[in-house]
């Protein structure tokens, strides 16, 4: 039995095959290589080959002894093997130029190349990618298959062997910072905040306990990694005391983080004359947490009216007008708002230009930006020492292109107790002279009454 067909108007569109975007394979040889990824490494070729010839020829030129027969100490004895070094863009091979000591006096002066150091195999950019892909649950078996796309086939360099053996390097190079002394470190200012992974530890202490500081020189540094409770005392406290008895014994004028924190009881009892200062962020989040939606926008601004008044006062009337919008319906949240209030403003005791870095814990939370939230949660576990030598070295990467803060050349004034009122230096003089007319007032209202 035959059926007719009927006729449709439904129309047919033909997938254009020109809005698919290949990943592009620096290596050359491969099928679709990027020829602009070709030129610049050809080019970064060519740069690297100039830079060492120059270099060793600085040695040379610097380094002309000659001996009574005028022979010269030194001389060019041709090139070391070539050695493959993976970067950004693909494989770069490079011959050093070798040098040899003629006279052999065991001085310990020979040519040592800084441009390519000895053993040097990949660049500093696939040395912080690697924690990266190791944190997100690629296997070290799996790093060639990986990078593939990045560093072409003959990325030999990163075998499970080759990987393993950095992951112990550095296992050690994080022991060794955690052993550390910290006697000659003064820090002016710390933050403070714990680091959930979504990568789980071997053992239920699957948070990262992080602080860093500002030192006299207004440079932020890392100053501990370790792994704890995040609302623990006890973790914090230990932490602390470690800190203390590797030579840290001076205290911060004021340390920041989140209220939840274990960290603020362990800080009083260790460090009890450093002033304790709450992120804002956190804060905003909990307060608009207890908010309804419809509520957060305008709370959110009004919060923010807050922390960003030019004064102390200014500041207090706005959290009153706060509390006095929102208490009534909404009194988990201004309650929340209330239990730090002298603490959420510790901030205006030190110079305007600090604000912007005591505020908020932004210090840790952009370095750890990489990290936090993006790892891979793996069926298994890695064990605590992985993953704390992992962040280690996403830390140490990111500490590299940390800044000084602004105005760092008023730390000296804070160490020295400078009083600051709203941000600005107070006049001890004219601070003395308004006591002085205010007793004499209030003597001169006594004896007339």
């Amino acid at each position: 039995m035959l059926v007719e067909k009927k006729a449709t108007n439904t129309r047919r569109y033909t997938v254009r095959k020109d809005n698919v975007i290949a990943f592009k394979n620096p290596e050359p040889g491969i099928e679709g290589h990027d020829l602009l990824t070709e030129v610049l490494r050809q080019g970064a070729h060519q740069l690297l080959i100039a830079a060492v010839e120059a270099e060793v020829l600085e040695f040379l030129n610097s380094h002309q002894e000659k001996n009574e027969l005028g022979k010269t100490r030194f001389v060019r004895n041709g090139y070391l093997p070539e050695r493959p070094i993976q970067t950004g863009i693909g494989e770069i091979s490079v011959k050093v130029p070798r040098v040899r000591d003629q006279f052999s006096r065991g001085d310990g002066i020979m040519f040592n190349s800084s441009i390519v150091p000895k053993y040097l195999r990949r660049t500093g950019d696939l040395n912080e990618l690697i924690p990266v892909l190791y944190l997100k649950g690629i296997s070290t078996g799996d790093f060639v298959e990986a990078l593939k796309p990045i560093l072409g086939e003959r990325a030999t360099n990163l075998s499970p062997s080759v990987v393993s053996r950095l992951k112990t390097k550095w296992e050690e190079e994080y022991s060794h910072w955690c052993k550390r002394k910290l006697s000659s470190k003064h820090y002016v200012y710390l933050w403070a905040d714990g680091i959930y992974l979504q990568a789980r530890m071997e053992d239920s202490k699957d948070c990262v306990l992080v602080i860093m500081g500002v030192d006299v020189y207004g440079k932020k540094e890392l100053i501990a990694i370790e792994d704890g409770y995040r609302e623990s005392k006890e973790s914090w406290l230990s932490l602390l005391r470690d800190l203390k008895d590797r030579g840290l014994k001076r205290p911060a004028k004021v340390a920041v983080g989140d209220g939840s924190l274990g960290f603020w009881g362990a800080l009083t009892e260790t460090y009890p004359t450093t002033k304790h200062q709450r992120c804002w962020f956190h804060k905003m989040g909990n307060v608009l947490d207890k908010l309804p939606k419809s509520q957060q926008a305008q709370s959110k601004s009004d919060l923010q009216e807050i922390w960003m008044s030019a004064t102390r006062q200014e500041a207090y009337k706005a959290f009153d007008q706060f509390i006095k919008n929102y208490e009534a319906k909404y009194p988990k949240a201004t309650e929340c708002l209330k239990k730090d209030k002298e603490e959420l403003l510790a901030f205006y005791d030190f110079p305007a230009e600090h604000w912007v870095h005591l505020r908020t814990t932004n210090p840790i939370e952009s370095t750890f930006a990489t990290v936090r939230h993006r790892t891979k949660k793996a069926k298994g576990c890695f064990s605590r020492t992985t993953i704390l030598t992992m962040v280690f070295k996403l830390s140490e990467s990111a500490q590299k292109r940390f800044r000084k803060i602004r105005g760092f050349k008023q730390l000296g004034e804070v160490i020295r107790n400078v009083k600051f009122s709203d941000g600005i230096k107070v006049d001890e003089g004219k601070v003395n002279e308004g006591k002085v007319n205010e007793e004499k007032l209030t003597e001169k209202n006594r004896v007339a009454a």
